[in-house]
């Protein structure tokens, strides 16, 4: 099952949240209660201004505020079309975690597919040595 997928299922509120393209989800710096999935659209990931990915349907985002001891984003998420994605805060979170390893098994190959993805980019904008 896809990680958006299981924060669906999960999700304490009565409906997902809409986003226009060009809203501010959230900012880097900010202290963060939720964790995103994507049902529909894409969203920019920006960090320190400058945009890192352009994450899809099905990806999962916002998790590291949530796990990380200072509870701030360390990015910039911005609508780039018109997005619904479904949240999760961290208590749910959390549970969700417990109750189904699969969603933490997915988030894991989630984040581990699009580090893949950066560190090509990265290699690619290096010097040929």
């Amino acid at each position: 099952m896809e990680p958006v997928r299981t924060i669906e299922i999960f999700q304490n509120f009565p409906s997902p949240k809409t986003f226009v393209a060009g809203d501010v989800i959230f900012r880097e710096g900010e202290p963060g209660k939720e964790t995103y999935g994507i049902i529909e659209g894409n969203v920019n990931i920006l960090v320190k201004g400058k945009l890192l990915e352009t994450i899809e349907k099905g990806d999962v985002f916002g998790e590291g505020a949530l796990i990380q001891p200072e509870h701030t984003r360390g990015s910039t998420a911005i609508a780039n079309t018109d997005c619904t994605l479904a949240f999760l805060d961290r208590s749910h979170f959390l549970f969700a975690i417990e109750q189904t390893p699969m969603f933490a098994v997915q988030l894991l190959k989630s984040y581990s597919d699009r580090l893949r993805s950066l560190r090509h980019m990265l290699v690619e904008t290096l010097p040929n040595s």
